[in-house]
């Protein structure tokens, strides 16, 4: 899971994200860097004006599904995210990229709630001190 908020002050239209894991796995008996596109809960928003958290769900067929973290350190993972859509204001195709270590992921937790439900008039806002915000869960047990 990872959360993106549009930092822009014009809206972002038909957002795409596409999350590609890299591991070094062993292939003929020698140790291979592969890649591995991530099946994503939702790729595609037509609309982005607050925020997103971008969802992996990790089941069978998943190259993380159980796997551990020593297992995602020792494989020297690195998880590969690009988002694309179109900038409304100018129509401009918008990219922006990005990359996470396996080192940078942080396990039993959650995102905390970004969102500001005590905005004035019943407007929808978010905090975007919070957006990083993380609270403790229990990590299912083998």
């Amino acid at each position: 899971m990872l959360r993106i908020a549009n930092a822009r002050r014009s809206e972002i239209i038909e957002l795409e994200a596409k999350v590609v894991v890299s591991l070094f796995e062993r292939v003929d008996g020698e140790r291979a860097r592969r890649f591995h596109q991530l099946a994503l809960e939702r790729q595609h928003v037509a609309f982005f004006p607050l925020a997103w958290t971008i969802v992996h769900p990790i089941g069978p067929g998943s190259p993380l599904h159980e796997r551990s973290e020593a297992e995602l350190l020792a494989a020297e993972a690195e998880f590969l995210v690009l988002l694309t859509g179109i900038e409304e204001t100018f129509s401009q195709t918008v990219h922006a990229r990005s990359s996470y270590r396996a080192e940078e992921v942080v396990w039993g937790a959650r995102f905390t709630d970004v969102f500001n439900r005590q905005a004035a008039e019943g407007d929808l806002a978010i905090d975007v001190n919070r957006l990083h915000g993380l609270e403790p869960v229990a990590l299912p047990q083998a």
